[in-house]
């Protein structure tokens, strides 16, 4: 018996592999059915054989079929730490912000300042907080991603074969991604393709910082004018590809910093934007649109700004400054 000073430990039980499970490592499967179990305990169980795929042993980089039989065996799961994703408000706020959900996947409006995923100091982020609100779930994993500072549309796949459709359409280009960003100064002219290629580095620190550098990977973003105010101008962002920061480096290079972007704006900028206001970074992912992957057919998907953002182009349109 189980002392009560260790969490309860699960029964061994047997699973039928079905098609959203097929194809996938056996090792990134466990880590996924037990998710409070530390990943070093997931490689132990394999390498001792408590885990079996047809009775028989298997390495971590088994890959699953249909109708594979698993056999789980029986671990102690930790609880979710106090504070982290089983927190009540934040699966309230985020059961709230859902925009779009069918069996396939769902749409959800990210939030400032919460990290899509966990890591680098952080105990938990969305993912982790939805799949602790829905321990049900058999499978929830992000389509994409958006910077912790980011508001907006945030696609998340609940099968696997909807997963693998969304990439795809990512890495053909088939799906758009609008995004909408105020920016420093008057924008002259019409819409502008910027087409620099960019390197990320990691500071000794652990951040994360981009550049523009002609060794870096292709970047392509294009940038339409919306609205113009005496010293900013609100701009709907393109994605022709993905890279990390892509919006806010491609405007630091051709001049126009976005507001709030405490890594690649203008201090002097942001603080004139602060009186306004501004608390975050201005940059929110509006719309979506994509080919419904059990469907087939378009989904269009859009988030207005939050009030705080619409706050600032009402003080903007006012003439403050």
């Amino acid at each position: 018996m189980d002392s009560p000073s260790h969490p309860p430990r699960s029964q061994a039980r047997q699973y039928t592999v079905g098609p959203e499970d097929a194809g996938q490592r056996i090792d990134n499967f466990l880590m996924r059915t037990f998710k409070n179990v530390p990943k070093s305990h997931v490689y132990k169980m394999l390498r001792g054989g408590e885990v079996r795929v047809n009775k028989g042993r298997i390495k971590a980089t088994y890959r699953l079929a249909a109708g594979d039989v698993v056999r789980l065996p029986p671990v102690r799961q930790e609880p979710a730490p106090a504070g982290g994703p089983g927190r009540a408000p934040v699966r309230r706020d985020l059961e709230d912000a859902i925009l779009y959900e069918d069996p396939a996947l769902l749409v959800i409006n990210k939030p400032a300042g919460l990290a899509v995923h966990g890591g680098s100091g952080l105990s938990y982020g969305l993912i982790e907080s939805l799949r602790a609100a829905r321990p049900e779930a058999p499978f929830l994993e992000l389509v994409h991603r958006l910077d912790r500072d980011t508001s907006g549309c945030l696609i998340v796949a609940k099968k696997r074969s909807a997963l693998r459709s969304l990439h795809e359409q990512l890495r053909l280009g088939q799906m758009d991604k609008h995004y909408l960003v105020l920016v420093r100064g008057a924008w002259r002219g019409g819409a502008r393709q910027v087409s620099t290629p960019l390197r990320k580095s990691v500071l000794r620190s652990g951040e994360r910082m981009v550049q523009v550098d002609a060794s870096g990977k292709e970047a392509a973003t294009r940038f339409v004018p919306l609205r113009a105010f005496p010293q900013a101008s609100l701009l709907r962002a393109e994605l022709d590809t993905g890279r990390t920061h892509q919006i806010r480096v491609h405007l630091q290079s051709i001049g126009h910093p976005a507001a709030g972007d405490d890594k690649y704006g203008d201090p002097d900028f942001n603080q004139r934007m602060a009186r306004l206001g501004l608390k975050r970074l201005f940059l929110h992912a509006a719309h979506l649109n994509f080919i419904h992957p059990v469907k087939g057919e378009r989904l269009l998907i859009d988030a207005g700004l939050p009030a705080e953002l619409e706050k600032v182009l009402e003080h903007l349109e006012g003439g403050s400054a």
